[in-house]
């Protein structure tokens, strides 16, 4: 299935999605929703369901909700699968409503977080939920990923249950909470699931579901990609695995030779376009120590000739051949030998041999074993266990480092981390990441019979989705498709490149014309206006490295930061050719782009960008430079605000060419970790400068598992080797400093003004203090009410106010101050999905 359309021909060694023997169920057909209910199942024929997926999402037959695509799935290899959306989790009794599965729960909190599905960024509870009807919150539990595995367990205990979704998937190892301000275990033990999947899980699940349909215990499916799951202590299972001790950082001691796992592309490599795996440097390594014949000297070893030589025992048979062995085991070298987090040792290993075996009788000259360097897909990391990346977190900001840095499906190895001491200690094992889908699978993932509707049973007496039974999520990607997965951006702050990778999986031309074919036939309320052409990113559609053997071995977390990789392949002619063959559909009449572009990839292509702004911009564009200055920009992994210049020029003279009159809409980000108050103030001038004021403010939201939260919770920087003595980062902590950051990008609101003066005079620039338009805030203060209204007012003090009409010649953002735009909802104010670059 590894077409080739695909802009991608990283090797996929992996079984294709459609070539498992549909199991016997297939003959009960397809259902036109998923039955929720024992009726529906009833009217299908069915007596018991196979697999019952539990989610926190009201229920929408849609490719962009997890459930609709994971039931879909399983329900093309031949499964009868049944949905619980949003149950009542006070008791059991709801999880029985469709019986006894016959293989498995499928468990998810549904397509967002619940915990930032609850919370605000200051840990406010929301009183909405966007995947709710009627937008009310409260509709789930908080951590709802244990909640419902535990009742499911309840329900039935002897019932395997596999989690998924993107609440497990960010939990995969001991990770910081930022709601209880402390280190969590790993949901896979807090849950007591029997398998958890991370990323997109198609493959996964399906393979899953046919090994259990074949009778094979789940406890023995420890051999599949993109899964975590538990061990006991000296589970004969783990054993044949080359174990990688990083367990500490590096300390003071004797240097010996060693394979850094860690190294990026060299420059060399990227001037002639070499492997940047540097596999060839263990090999090397190897090889000088072999001919070297002995290990170093210590200090004040010196030797006569002919004086005996001592043996030194090494406790590291793991890159030894061992004699009359076929499993080597792991023996991790104790701390101080060579354990640092960015080293294995490759030394000779020094075992007393038989006599008569490489050396004359009697003989104390020591004999050199082979060495082996450990193969990856035997080997194991072992990471700094939950209770020491618990109490250290030095410790924590390395684990998050060697978590980052296993994620190319190429050269990931398994993880394992150590939860509980003595009788109650278990090991996390986590898979190396799932091989991404081809553009044949993405075709088929996509093309499954879809309703693309929210279940009957959320409609009104009218039969519709509005007022009190409409769901905001569903509204917003009404009219919207996804064309890719994935995104190699690596931006600190968020999770898409943990969850779905860094390799772009794209969908074929014709699979996306096909889709908005079908919302032009048969979605109710379709006007001809396609929301969104996206995903995780506007433009990065069938983009990738220009070497199959670099992408499948780059250990880099960012293909376009601190600059664009010279390997990487900008051209942006399909998604050019997609964008004119769609709004040429007889029916479509405009076509906007929604999801956050990636400028500084966009800039590469002017004819894109040219087409973009000509025909496929709403009057405003959203784009993310998240900052001004290089401070918060480096710990983001994002462009400096160049970029942003430049693709303004761009735009507003294609703007003009096309004789229309649109606007940017830059999004920033405040209380980033390593951005100072200075930072924060320069953020505001230039907001000033050019015009702008946000009316709803991004506050940093430390998310599990997430590279700024790792500098958050450590004060370390993870994008640099971790040592005791590594680079500090400046966290904003403290209701008061955060309530400065963000007043400083809502430097307009007269609430805020008594602050910033305090602070401004404190920083020494009371110069920015005054009444004339080169000041940032003025002397004179007017009666305000101390209280700031933001765009989701449910979540903010109830004040009233009067609306507010933009003033002619000033720029605002869409926080609010935009005025409403039309996304082919036929409903005015409908504000489209915009899956944000970050």
């Amino acid at each position: 299935m590894n077409a080739p359309i695909d802009v991608s021909f990283f090797a996929r060694a992996a079984k294709p999605l459609t070539s498992y023997r549909k199991y016997w169920a297939s003959r009960f057909g397809t259902s036109k929703f998923l039955p929720m209910s024992r009726a529906e199942m009833d009217v299908l024929g069915w007596d018991s369901c196979d697999i019952i997926i539990v989610t926190g999402d009201a229920y929408v037959d849609h490719p962009s909700f997890g459930m609709a695509v994971i039931g879909r799935m399983l329900e093309a290899q031949g499964f009868r699968v049944g949905i619980i959306a949003q149950p009542d989790w006070q008791s059991a009794d709801p999880f029985k409503a469709l019986g006894k599965p016959n293989l498995f729960f499928g468990v998810t909190a549904g397509n967002m977080d619940s915990m930032i599905n609850r919370y605000t960024a200051d840990r406010k509870i929301r009183s909405d939920d966007a995947y709710t009807p009627g937008d009310i919150g409260g509709k789930r539990p908080d951590r709802a990923a244990i909640v419902y595995s535990q009742r499911c367990r309840e329900a039935y205990k002897d019932v395997p249950i596999i989690l998924g979704g993107i609440e497990g998937s960010l939990r995969r190892i001991a990770h910081y909470d930022y709601w209880s301000d402390k280190v969590r275990r790993s949901i896979v033990v807090d849950a007591k699931c029997d398998l958890l999947l991370y990323g997109n899980a198609e493959r996964a699940i399906v393979e899953i579901a046919h090994r259990i349909a074949a009778k094979e215990p789940v406890a023995t499916m420890t051999d599949i990609r993109g899964t975590a799951f538990i061990r006991r202590t000296g589970d004969e299972s783990a054993q044949g695995w080359f174990e990688i001790d990083s367990t500490s950082v590096d300390a003071p001691g004797r240097v010996e030779a060693h394979v850094n796992p860690y190294l990026m592309i060299s420059e060399q490599a990227k001037e002639q376009g070499a492997s940047c795996a540097r596999e060839d440097e263990a090999a090397q390594v190897a090889a000088q120590a072999e001919a070297a014949g002995s290990l170093p000297l210590l200090p004040g070893e010196g030797r006569r000739e002919g004086a005996a030589k001592p043996l030194r025992f090494v406790p590291n048979p793991n890159l030894r051949l061992k004699a009359n062995s076929q499993s080597p085991h792991p023996n991790p070298l104790p701390a101080g030998e060579g354990t640092g987090p960015e080293v294995i040792s490759t030394r000779p290993v020094l075992l007393p041999l038989p006599l008569g075996e490489g050396r004359g009788e009697g003989s104390t000259t020591p004999a050199i074993g082979k060495i082996k360097v450990p193969p990856r897909d035997r080997s194991v990391i072992r990471l700094p266990s939950y209770e020491q990346v618990k109490s250290d977190a030095v410790l924590y900001a390395h684990a998050n480092r060697v978590l980052h840095l296993e994620t190319n499906p190429g050269t990931a190895r398994a993880l394992v981390q150590a939860h509980g001491e003595g009788a109650t200690a278990r090991d996390v094992w986590i898979t190396p990441p799932p091989i991404p889908l081809t553009t044949a699978e993405m075709d088929y993932v996509f093309d499954l019979p879809y309703a693309r509707a929210p279940h009957p049973a959320y409609q009104d007496t009218n039969g519709s989705h509005d007022g009190a039974t409409k769901i905001p999520a569903w509204e917003m990607i009404r009219f919207s498709v996804n064309i890719m997965r994935g995104c190699f951006g690596g931006c600190t702050f968020c999770s898409i490149t943990e969850h779905e990778g860094r390799i772009i999986q794209s969908r074929s031309e014709d699979s996306v014309i096909r889709e908005i074919e079908a919302i032009r036939d048969t979605v109710k309320g379709f006007t001809g206006a396609i929301s969104d052409l996206g995903g995780p990113t506007a433009n990065m559609y069938r983009i990738g490295c220009k070497s199959p053997e670099i992408e499948s071995a780059c250990r880099k977390p960012s293909c376009v930061y601190p600059g664009i990789c010279q390997n990487l392949n900008t051209d942006h002619n399909p998604l050019i050719k997609m964008y004119r063959r769609a709004r040429a559909l007889k029916g479509v009449k405009k076509i906007l782009i929604s999801s956050g572009l990636r400028y500084d990839l966009a800039v590469q292509s002017p004819e894109y960008v040219k087409e973009l702004v000509t025909h496929h911009v709403g009057g405003y564009l959203k784009i993310a430079p998240e900052h001004t200055e290089q401070g918060p920009l480096t710990k983001m992994m994002k462009p400096g605000i160049g970029s942003y210049d430049k693709f303004k020029q761009m735009f507003e003279k294609y703007s003009l060419e096309a004789g229309k009159k649109q606007f940017l809409i830059p999004y920033f980000i405040a209380a980033h970790p390593g951005t100072s108050d200075e930072d924060m103030m320069n953020l505001a001038i230039w907001l000033k400068k050019n015009g702008f004021r946000a009316d709803q403010v991004q506050t940093f939201y430390p998310s599990p598992m997430a590279t700024a939260t790792t500098m958050y919770h450590t004060n370390k920087n993870p994008l640099r080797k971790i040592t005791r003595d590594s680079e500090t980062v400046d966290i904003v902590r403290g209701d008061k400093r955060r309530r400065l950051h963000k007043a400083f990008l809502r430097y307009h609101d007269a609430n805020n003004w008594p602050l910033l003066r305090e602070a401004l005079k404190a920083m020494g620039r009371a110069d920015l203090i005054g009444n004339g338009k080169h000041h940032l805030i003025p002397t004179f203060q007017p009666m305000t009410d101390g209280a700031y209204v933001s765009a989701r007012k449910k979540n903010s003090t109830t004040v009233a106010l009067k609306p507010v009409t933009p003033v002619k010649g000033r720029i605002l953002t869409q926080h609010t101050g935009l005025p409403p735009r039309d996304n082919g909802s036929g409903k005015p104010g409908g504000k489209p999905f915009a899956r944000k670059a970050r």
